[in-house]
C-alpha cells in the first residue's frame, strides 16, 4: 500500500485494527473531517444480543477468559470465545443467539477507544506493559479502565483486591464490585485462605492443591474466573473444571522430557510481570531458563532478584538480553556465576545450550519476559518453534 496510504482518508466509516495507534495524526485529521473511527470489537459491544463477558488485565487474562469459557461450557450454555484471544467475533453476530454468551478477551490497545461496556468486567491485574505503543503508563492504565467505565447499574465488575492499580478503579464501578484476593477476605468476591482453601462468597470451594494449574498466578486467575461465572455457573461444575483444565498453549505448557529434563515452552510471557508471575513462581528448585526479545521500553529491574533466586543458568537472547544482563548483575545478592549467564543468536542456539547445561531431573522453560517482534511474527510463532526445536532433539 506504501508509505503514505493513510494520507486524506475520506471515509464515513474507518475501522482501526488493534495494532493501529489511536491517535496517529491521519486518523486525528480524519475524525476533524467529520469520519467514524471505530474497530471490530467496537462495533460487536454495540450489536451482541447476549451476555458479554470480558477480561483484561497486564498478565492471566488470556488463562482467565478460557476458565470463565469452559466453566459456562461445562455449564451447557453456548459459548462465543474469542477478542485478542485471536478470534474475532463479529463476523459471528449473525449466529449469536440471546441465550448464547460471549466471552471476550481485550487488549488495551482494543478497551482505548471503547465506548460500551460489558455485562461483566474483569480487570486481572495492570503492571507496565506496551509502552513502546502507549503515551505513557497513565495511558495505559486508562485503556485498561475503559472496560468498566461505561457499564450500568445492573452489571458486574471483579477487580484484583492486591494490585494496586486495578484496587484504584473502584470508585469508578458503577454497578456491582467483586473482589479476588491472596492476601485479604473481601465480604463480596473470592479469596484464597492461610490454609490453602479457596472460597467464593463464604462459600468454600477447593484447596489449591486440586487445581491442576500450577502457581499462585492461576490461583488468581480461577478466583477471578469464579467471581465472573457465580450465580451462572454451579460451585461443583467451577470445581472439575479446575480440576481437569490442563492450560492454554504457550503458558506453561509442557512439551517433552529428555534425558530426564523436563522442557516447558511459556513463550506467553512478553513482559517482566508475567515471568516472574508465571514461570518464576511454579517451581522450587532452580531452572534453567531461556529470555530476552523485543524491547517494549519497560523496566526490569524487578526480575534480577527473582533470577538470581530462581534460575541457575540463564539463556539470553533478543534486544532486551543486555537490559536483563544488567538487571541480574544489578541485583542485591548476585555473585558472578549464579546463574550462569550465557548469550546466543537463536532459538537453536538457546536450546542446544539449555539442553548441554541440563542435568537430570532439571527443568528447561522458555520464558522471554520481552515480546517476540525482533524475532518472530507473535509470541505463538516464538513458541511453536521452540516446541519444534526441543521436540527435534534426538
Amino acid at each position: 500500500m506504501g508509505e503514505d496510504y493513510l494520507k486524506d482518508l475520506n471515509e464515513d466509516i474507518i475501522f482501526r485494527t488493534p495494532g493501529m495507534r489511536f491517535y496517529l495524526p491521519e486518523l486525528e485529521e480524519a475524525r476533524r473531517r467529520g469520519s467514524v473511527v471505530t474497530s471490530e470489537m467496537e462495533v460487536f459491544f454495540a450489536f451482541c444480543p447476549c451476555k458479554l463477558y470480558a477480561v483484561t488485565g497486564s498478565d492471566g487474562k488470556t488463562t482467565t477468559t478460557t476458565l470463565i469459557s469452559e466453566m459456562l461450557k461445562a455449564a451447557g450454555k453456548t459459548v462465543h470465545l474469542g477478542g485478542n484471544i485471536g478470534r474475532p467475533l463479529l463476523p459471528e453476530i449473525e449466529s449469536i443467539h440471546e441465550t448464547d454468551v460471549a466471552v471476550a478477551e481485550l487488549s488495551s490497545f482494543q478497551l482505548i477507544s471503547m465506548r460500551q461496556g460489558p455485562d461483566v468486567a474483569v480487570v486481572t491485574n495492570v503492571s507496565p506493559n506496551h509502552l513502546d505503543i502507549h503515551k505513557d503508563m497513565q495511558e495505559y492504565i486508562d485503556a485498561k479502565k475503559n472496560v468498566l467505565l461505561h457499564q450500568s447499574a445492573f452489571s458486574r465488575t471483579v477487580l484484583n483486591a492486591d494490585n494496586e492499580v486495578t484496587a484504584g478503579f473502584a470508585p469508578d464501578v458503577r454497578g456491582d464490585l467483586w473482589w479476588f484476593s491472596r492476601e485479604q477476605k473481601p465480604q463480596r468476591g473470592a479469596y484464597l485462605d492461610e490454609n490453602g482453601d479457596l472460597y467464593v462468597q463464604g462459600e468454600k470451594l477447593m484447596n489449591r492443591r486440586e487445581i491442576r494449574l500450577p502457581g499462585l498466578i492461576n490461583v488468581e486467575n480461577l478466583l477471578a474466573a469464579a467471581c465472573a461465572v457465580w450465580g451462572d455457573v454451579p460451585a461443583d461444575v467451577i470445581r472439575e473444571v479446575a480440576r481437569t483444565f490442563a492450560g492454554v498453549e504457550h503458558r506453561a505448557e509442557y512439551v517433552r522430557t529428555l534425558d530426564g529434563v523436563s522442557y516447558y515452552n511459556d513463550s506467553i510471557a512478553s513482559s517482566p510481570t508475567r515471568t516472574l508471575r508465571g514461570t518464576l513462581s511454579f517451581y522450587d528448585e532452580k531452572i534453567i531458563m531461556i529470555s530476552g526479545g523485543y524491547d517494549k521500553h519497560i523496566p526490569y529491574d524487578e526480575l534480577g532478584p527473582a533470577i538470581c533466586e530462581k534460575v541457575r543458568v540463564q539463556i539470553l537472547m533478543g534486544a532486551t538480553a543486555d537490559k536483563i544482563e544488567a538487571a541480574i548483575k544489578n541485583a542485591p545478592g548476585y555473585q558472578p556465576g549464579a546463574p550462569e549467564i550465557i548469550r546466543v543468536a537463536n532459538m537453536e542456539e538457546a536450546v542446544e545450550a539449555a539442553r548441554k547445561a541440563a542435568r537430570p531431573g532439571e527443568i528447561v522453560s522458555l520464558s522471554p519476559a520481552s515480546a517476540s517482534f525482533d524475532l518472530y511474527k507473535d509470541f505463538e510463532a516464538r513458541g511453536r518453534h521452540f516446541k519444534d526445536v526441543v521436540n527435534r532433539l534426538a
